[in-house]
């Protein structure tokens, strides 16, 4: 029994902010998304360059983002084995 709630703290004390924080991390990529659509269709359907530039500034953060959530949940995945 001992060890068993050993293993449970160890999830909420180690596990649950890990697992958070990814979920932080897909939370703000997922904002990040919302919020560039506006520029998009700046960009798009009125030719506003600025607003091309701001596209392309938030796919490069979104990229970084979601590289980093990969690489999170690669090693969550490889952990639990």
């Amino acid at each position: 029994m001992n060890r068993l709630l050993h293993v449970y703290f160890l999830k909420v004390i180690y596990l649950a902010p890990y697992k958070n924080q990814i979920m932080e991390k897909f939370t703000k990529l997922k904002d990040l998304l919302a919020t560039v659509e506006a520029d998009a269709e700046k960009f798009y359907n009125a030719g506003n360059s600025a607003a091309g530039t701001r596209v392309r500034k938030a796919m490069q953060d979104l990229k970084v983002l979601a590289q980093d959530i990969r690489a999170e949940v690669t090693d969550k995945k490889n952990s639990a084995k």
